[in-house]
């Protein structure tokens, strides 16, 4: 039975309660882990699926409810502090994390007539330099406070396909499947192991109706993807259990017949 019992994990882009997110911030503490988790409330208000300014501190208080510590805090990726700033919150409400699940993002429609460099550049500033920097800066605490041998975990929540209209959203998370092995490579001797999930189309909220219709013949086990499906692949990719599995990127799609 898989246990994360006296980890710390932190979990980006929490933000709302039918998000990927909430569902692994739900199962690593179900696990046993204490949980630190990210959001960003002025994207979900106006460009995301729906801002619940509540949701947080209200979930927090689930996941103590669950048995474990829970902290969170607002972090704007975009900005080149942040993950400096993550990483002290962290340890100064819960100590030092070994498990680090990148599922924060930006995303924003773009296709050949309406991409610019003000929508790349927002897409990049999230999805690449904020999620990378947070990265490596994870990695070098872990050194700095783990004793050697101690098993790290960071996973990068991953997207492709052939959609016209993300072309930057779908640019930038193929970057993030770029950087995964030759950084599994570089933080192996730590310990750490580097993988990507690609969850594909999953009902987190953003699929409508029409949207539904037009993907469940695409799924050949007769459903979509749902939030807990991704959650309880990333809890396996966190465990112990996973430590020889590195470098990869997980396709856990159910099949999926789009590509």
């Amino acid at each position: 039975m898989l246990s994360l019992k006296n980890k710390i994990a932190i979990v980006t882009g929490a933000s709302r309660s039918t998000g990927i997110g909430t569902a692994v911030c739900r199962a690593l503490a179900n696990l046993g882990a204490d949980i630190f988790f990210t959001h960003w409330h002025p994207f979900d208000e106006t460009e995301g699926n729906g801002g619940e300014k509540e949701w947080p501190e209200l979930f927090c208080k689930e996941l103590e409810y669950l048995g474990v510590r829970a902290a969170h805090m607002e972090a704007d990726l975009t900005l080149p502090e942040t993950p400096g700033r993550i990483m002290d919150q962290i340890e100064k409400t819960l100590g030092h994390a070994s498990i680090l699940i990148n599922n924060a993002a930006y995303c924003a429609p773009s296709n050949v007539q309406s991409l610019d460099i003000d929508i790349l550049d927002q897409h990049y500033l999230v999805n690449n330099r904020g999620t990378v920097l947070l990265s490596t800066e994870f990695a070098k605490r872990f050194e700095q406070h783990h004793p050697k041998g101690t098993p790290g975990r960071i996973i990068f929540m991953v997207s492709k396909g052939p959609d016209p209209n993300n072309l930057a959203y779908t640019l930038t998370k193929g970057a993030l499947i770029g950087v995964i092995e030759p950084l599994s490579v570089g933080l192996a001797p730590l310990h750490i192991t580097v993988n990507g999930f690609d969850p594909g189309p999953t009902d987190s909220g953003w699929i409508t109706e029409e949207m539904k219709a037009q993907f469940l013949p695409l799924f050949p086990m007769g459903r979509i993807g749902l939030p807990e499906d991704a959650a309880r692949g990333i809890s396996f990719l966190a465990s112990d259990d996973s430590q020889w599995i590195t470098g990869q990127v997980i396709r856990s799609e159910g099949g999926f017949l789009g590509k």
